[in-house]
């Protein structure tokens, strides 16, 4: 196998942590909403777990990524 055809397998493959950040994150807001709509006194004192849950996820697609970029111009 061509030592470049790997690279671009591996950082392909590394890509997949920005699937998981996007159901992540679509899952953190999606409860939120919910609980949000149910409990609307409550959801002020939600939305700082809220931006802490965002920022964690964010981050590990954001290290998927750095993956990529780092196999294939590394």
């Amino acid at each position: 196998m061509d030592p470049q055809a790997a690279k671009f397998i591996g950082a392909g493959l590394a890509c997949f942590a920005l699937i998981g950040a996007g159901i992540g994150i679509g899952n953190i807001f999606g409860s939120y909403l919910a609980g949000a709509l149910r409990n609307p006194s409550a959801a002020p004192s939600q939305f700082t777990n809220l931006l802490i849950g965002f920022a964690l996820a964010e981050a590990t697609g954001l290290f998927g990524l750095l993956i990529a970029l780092i196999i294939l111009y590394g």
